[in-house]
């Protein structure tokens, strides 16, 4: 759950103090993580368009709650940006926007198959809520790591709304008449579904958000580079605890109890998994101190 000040559901952009943004507090490097942030988030329509095709018979209360949870997702999108536009005025969220998903269009967003990719609604909810689970723990990590007074709001306020969405898609998960999935399988679901971030997602949003369309030639996309730089700049963002946290969230999802040996052991496994993609190894006194 988002430590400190509790945000409560249905903000606006109106609500947001815009008027304490001190430029001054601006690192490029989390302005590079939020801009990268704002394109992913923006990208919503596009799943939603994709559960409601799997959930298409599930209830109109269900549909409503996938609506809702994407305009919240694509508010997200327009706040970050809305910030990165302030901290860097030669950024545009539309026209970088349009530029990412012109070029991030996996296979199962322009499919119209209605059978998740995860192999059923269970396994679609498992997904959802280790994504959830991981983006409520990046924006709290970010609202640790900044200074900046604004970005500390929109990074609180995301966080509790990711951390709420969680709590749908966990509900929903149980909410299924399919029979349930064996502990393994779950177990399997939510590892390819962190693995996952190896694909283009990420690492094209950080290329998008860091590269201009008019130095590409310059500076072609290449994934593997960018992802590992995309996990550095996390790297500096997360701290050992919002880790914990994530894999708390995770354990609960699949039914491992929150609290015990193998979720410990998942979160130090995380941890190593993130710095080594990040090209680190062992422990250094810095990588100690993040607790």
């Amino acid at each position: 759950m988002p430590d400190g000040k509790l945000y409560k559901q249905g903000w606006s952009l109106d609500d947001i103090d815009w008027a304490k943004f001190d430029a001054a507090k601006v690192e490029p490097w989390m302005l590079a993580a939020i801009k990268a942030a704002a394109l992913v988030e923006f990208n919503a329509p596009d799943y939603v368009a994709y559960l409601k095709r799997i959930f298409k018979d599930a209830g109109p209360e269900t549909l409503a709650s996938i609506e809702e949870w994407g305009r919240e997702e694509g508010q997200h999108g327009r706040s970050l940006g809305r910030w990165a536009e302030m901290a860097d005025p030669s950024f545009r969220l539309d026209e970088t926007f349009a530029r990412f998903h012109k070029g991030y269009r996996p296979a199962h967003f322009a499919s119209m198959d209605e059978m998740s990719v995860r192999g059923s609604r269970r396994g679609e909810m498992i997904a959802r809520c280790v994504v959830e689970s991981g983006t409520s723990s990046y924006y709290s990590a970010i609202k640790d790591a900044t200074s900046e007074p604004v970005l500390e709001e929109i990074a609180g306020r995301i966080a509790a709304d990711e951390f709420r969405h969680y709590k749908l898609f966990f509900e929903m998960l149980h909410r299924q008449d399919e029979p349930d999935l064996p502990f393994w399988k779950k177990l399997l679901l939510a590892v390819g579904r962190i693995t996952e971030s190896d694909d283009d997602e990420l690492a094209y949003a950080y290329y998008c958000a860091t590269v201009p369309a008019g130095q590409e030639a310059a500076k072609p996309y290449v994934r593997t580079a960018f992802a590992k730089a995309g996990y550095n700049t996390t790297l500096r963002i997360y701290r050992r605890r919002h880790i914990r946290k994530l894999t708390q969230m995770v354990a609960k999802a699949v039914g491992v109890d929150p609290q015990g040996r193998l979720t410990q052991l998942a979160e130090a496994l995380l941890w190593r998994m993130l710095r080594a993609r990040a090209g680190l190894s062992g422990v250094t006194a810095d990588a100690a101190a993040r607790s």
